[in-house]
């Protein structure tokens, strides 16, 4: 795993005391963890983040979910409703770089750790904070959780059959897409301060980050003058042809293949007709330009569905690829994580967590040829007398003490 993975020291020295459950906040401090901070997840004592979907006298046997956002970090477990456990944390926030949260509105006002507050402790941190919906909105008090995101900032309304009703996207672009604005931004505030200085407040709503990734939908909307329709598998502008989904052979789920073409390069059309033994098509009257093979859609749709279902979908997949037409075969995850060569390369990395070995997938960018190296996500409160030892000084006595008053 060396030699093709390492540990990104990129903010060797930073330190992040994370109030963050479940996926929003978390991602966008995983980051920071992936790329050398010493990321500090505080939880409480009983069940800790609720995304450890952790029970009562139970065993944690559903513990993938919260290992996806939490690797790399370390946790300690500790009591905030205590004065003394109060305490603690904020002779740590003193010492702290950053801090994130994304507790429902007016719970870190209630524990006494808003900015202000903590601005006074310690007026360079940069302190940052996820919420559902922005300050100002009407809706600010609102719960929010990836769907809700994408149902109030429009993703949902784009996604589907323009003849049926909205669908979610399977992907979570309201949390992890959320967490990752905030991770970028982190970034820049910490080379300003730096370079300065300067604390800052950072703040990102998940209603407002799911606007920022319908941007080309605002473009076609634009274009149009309409709001941006539902497309299906087409484009979201409705106007490459061909472009979709085609079935493949098998007839399975997910046993399709996307190809596009582009009009920025008509050569996509004449290759495609080639590749598929048609190229008499390629000036015929009703494919001729771009328009109107968007035109006469349905019929070109069934002429390439006649091709592709002759192969399987990694075999048409590759075809167009060696020809230069853009295209993808659906796979689903199992077949993602069974490919061998994402392991190879460090994409997918089999990681020894507190409670067993998982296979999972790690931050994509490479960095002089190597991925990040991860570690397991940490069991509820396993570093609390490292942590306690190493930023306040606290002694192992100490610790046990706490611990006697349920404390930590």
């Amino acid at each position: 795993m060396s030699e093709i993975s390492q540990d990104f020291n990129f903010l060797q020295g930073v330190k992040v005391v994370d109030f963050t459950q479940f996926e929003a906040g978390t991602t966008s401090t995983e980051v920071l963890a992936w790329f050398g901070a010493e990321v500090v997840k505080i939880e409480n004592p009983g069940r800790g983040d609720p995304g450890r979907r952790l029970r009562p006298g139970k065993p944690d046997d559903d513990p993938w979910y919260f290992h996806q956002f939490n690797v790399n970090k370390k946790s300690l477990a500790i009591n905030l409703k205590s004065e003394r456990g109060l305490q603690i944390v904020k002779e740590m926030l003193k010492k702290v770089d950053v801090t994130v949260e994304n507790m429902a509105p007016g719970t870190i006002e209630r524990l006494g750790l808003d900015y202000e507050s903590v601005k006074k402790l310690n007026p360079g941190i940069i302190y940052c904070q996820v919420k559902g919906f922005g300050s100002g909105s009407p809706h600010e008090k609102g719960l929010a959780f990836d769907m809700i995101a994408q149902a109030a900032g429009g993703p949902i309304s784009v996604t589907g059959e323009p003849d049926r009703p909205p669908v979610k996207p399977g992907l979570s672009f309201g949390d992890t897409g959320t967490g990752m604005l905030m991770a970028a931004t982190i970034l820049g505030a910490l080379h300003e301060r730096n370079r300065t200085g300067q604390g800052r407040r950072l703040q990102v709503a998940m209603q407002d980050a799911m606007i920022h990734y319908m941007r080309t939908c605002f473009a076609n909307m634009a274009r149009t003058g309409q709001p941006a329709r539902r497309n299906g598998a087409k484009s979201g502008g409705g106007n490459n042809a061909p472009s979709g989904l085609y079935p493949a052979k098998g007839g399975g789920p997910n046993d399709y293949v996307y190809l596009t073409t582009s009009r920025a390069n008509p050569e996509h059309w004449s290759r495609l007709m080639k590749l598929i033994g048609r190229e008499e098509l390629i000036d015929d009257p009703r494919f001729a330009t771009g328009d109107l093979r968007v035109k006469n859609e349905k019929e070109l749709d069934a002429i390439i569905g006649e091709w592709t279902r002759q192969h399987d979908k990694r075999e048409a997949m590759e075809r167009l690829i060696a020809v230069g037409v853009p295209s993808g075969a659906v796979f689903d995850t199992m077949e993602l994580l069974n490919e061998p060569s994402f392991e190879e390369r460090g994409i997918f990395q089999t990681v020894h967590h507190h409670n067993g070995d998982y296979k999972m997938a790690t931050w994509p960018v490479r960095v002089d040829g190597k991925t990040v190296q991860l570690k397991g996500s940490p069991a509820l409160g396993a570093d609390s007398a490292e942590v306690l030892h190493s930023w306040l000084g606290i002694g192992a006595g100490e610790v046990e003490a706490l611990r006697r008053e349920g404390i930590l």
